[in-house]
Order: structure tokens, then sequence, then C-alpha cells
């Protein structure tokens, strides 16, 4: 600001070095820390659902035969369990850095934000939820990879994946009332979406459970239902959950405000990440389930839960944001 007590000729002052950069956060917004640290949290939620992925789809499921051993006499993977006990081992190791990262996330809510009762509750959530997901995972291995226990471990990754996009969503924003951006009837639409989400991963993880992937050469352990109608089901569900997300876009495109523009761009991206998860998952049909193509139709699905979830907290905005 201009010194109105200096005159015409005087030199222009200088900026302090400390002062605050001309883009600051939003009154309110958790310090960056916080932020940084559920990000991390969101996207090692999302990297162990492909090693997990991978473990099963290289059938390593039963690379350690025992929990929370890896074999009745070590922690560790030996030399006897060859390329699938350090595949599995690796898995349960990344259990571990996952535990890191939420306990950093939780010294962070209450070193810097402790006030935000809701980002305490999602980071104890996070740190809940890998442990509960570490005794399933044992649960796995004793039980033999029955294809109930996989499929359950797996949406709770899922589970996790969507808790950490809101606790991401909700450490973007400052504390305080929020008010609804879209007209209602786009809302309800909105959350139908979701719902739809969520039957579509679950008849995805069904689909698995009935196809060829095991997580263990040696045993086959399914569902007993047919694969081909699994498969048309899943597909039929993907198809509905795309046309709702279609018009969903189409809404948005005629949704005016600022206030709504953060949701139409995520809904933007949900719509992208659909095409590609159904690309892939049209030509992994078309080509037998191949491992690769599989794994990255697996990992999608979290992207795809993180996606939706981003559009859902997207549909309010702080009652005195600019935006």
């Amino acid at each position: 600001m201009v010194d109105m007590h200096a005159s015409v000729s005087s030199p222009a002052p200088r900026a302090p070095r400390d002062a605050a950069p001309a883009a600051t956060a939003p009154a309110g917004q958790p310090p960056r820390p916080v932020r940084v640290a559920a990000i991390a949290s969101l996207m090692a939620n999302i990297g162990i659902v492909a090693t997990g992925g991978l473990v099963r789809l290289t059938g390593s499921g039963l690379g350690c035969d025992t929990w929370p051993k890896c074999t009745p006499g070590s922690f560790t993977t030996t030399p006897a369990q060859g390329f699938h006990g350090l595949v599995e081992f690796g898995n349960r190791t990344l259990t571990g850095v996952l535990l890191i990262i939420a306990v950093w996330m939780l010294v962070a809510v209450y070193r810097r934000a402790r006030e935000r009762r809701d980002l305490v509750a999602l980071a104890w959530v996070q740190i809940a939820g890998i442990i509960v997901q570490a005794v399933v995972g044992g649960m796995v291995v004793l039980f033999h990879l029955t294809w109930n226990l996989v499929g359950f471990h797996y949406l709770l990754s899922i589970a996790l994946v969507a808790a950490m996009a809101i606790l991401v969503a909700r450490a973007h924003l400052p504390a305080g009332p929020r008010e609804l951006v879209v007209a209602r009837p786009v809302m309800i639409l909105t959350h139908v979406m979701t719902l739809v989400l969520v039957v579509v991963v679950v008849l995805g993880v069904m689909a698995t459970g009935s196809g060829p992937h095991s997580g263990d050469e040696s045993r086959v352990l399914r569902t007993g239902i047919d694969a081909e109608l699994v498969y048309h089901v899943h597909a039929w569900a993907a198809y509905t959950l795309f046309t709702l997300t279609a018009i969903m876009l189409v809404l948005a495109l005629r949704t005016r405000g600022d206030g709504a523009a953060r949701w139409r761009r995520w809904v933007g991206v949900l719509l992208a990440v659909q095409l590609v998860q159904m690309a892939v998952g049209i030509a992994q049909a078309n080509l037998a389930l191949p491992i690769g193509l599989v794994l990255v139709h697996m990992t999608l699905a979290a992207l795809l839960t993180a996606a939706s979830v981003a559009v859902v907290m997207a549909l309010k905005a702080p009652v005195h944001a600019d935006d």
C-alpha cells in the first residue's frame, strides 16, 4: 500500500521479505502440512489397492502361508517361498508404510488443526481401518483365500480410499457451514450415481471372484456363479453408471454460478476416469483377462471411487467462499 505521507519523489517502499504471497489459502483452511499429509494418505491407500491386486494376480496370495508370520518359523519371507513369498511379504511391508503415513496424518492434525474434529475423526478412521485391514488380510491367508474374504478385503480398501478422499476434500476447505451450489434434483442424481457406483464395485468383486484369478495357482476358491453372467451384469451396471454421469455432465454445463465451478470440474474428471475404466474393462474381457489389464482395472476402481467422492463433496461450498 502506498504511503500517503511520502513525497511524490520518494521511492516506492519495498515489501518486507516475510510478506505473505499474493495467493493465500482461504481463511480457516487447514495449514499446508495437514493438506499434504491428507493427499499422501489418499495416494498410499490407492497404492496398496494396486499392490494387493498384484499379489492376487501373480498367484502370490499364499506366498506367506501363515499370519502374522510369513512362515511358521519366520516373520519374513525365506528363499523357499520364492517369488510369491517376495510379492506377498512386500505387500505386508507396505502396510507398515501405510500405517506410518496414517500416524503422520494424525500428528499433523493434532499439531496444526486440532479444532477440526472432522479431520481428527477421519485421521483416526484411517488408523483403525489399516489395523482392521491387517487382521482381515491375515484371515484371508488363514482361510486359504476364500473368495468372500478376499472380496471383503478389497471392499475395505475401497472404503478407506473413499474416507481418505473425504479427508482430502475437507482438508482443503475452511471450517463452518456449507451451502448447496446445485439444484436439488442434481444433488439427488449425484447421490443416485454414487449408489450405482457401489453396486458396480461390488459386482466387480463378484466378477473377480467368479473368474480365473484366485490368488494362488494351486487353489480355485471361486463363487460358483457363472462367470459370464456376472461379467455381463457388471457391465450393464457400469453402462448405467456412465449414463448417469453423462447426464450429470450435461447438467453441470448448464449449471451457472462460480460456486458450482469445482463441482463441474470434478464431474468432468469422473466421466473421463469412467471412459478409461470402461475401455480397460472391455479390452480385458476380449483379451482373456490379461494380468496387466486386470490390475489397471482394479486400481482404476479406486481412482473412480475417489473421483466420485470429490463430486459429492463439491456439491456444497463454504457459505462465504468466493468460488
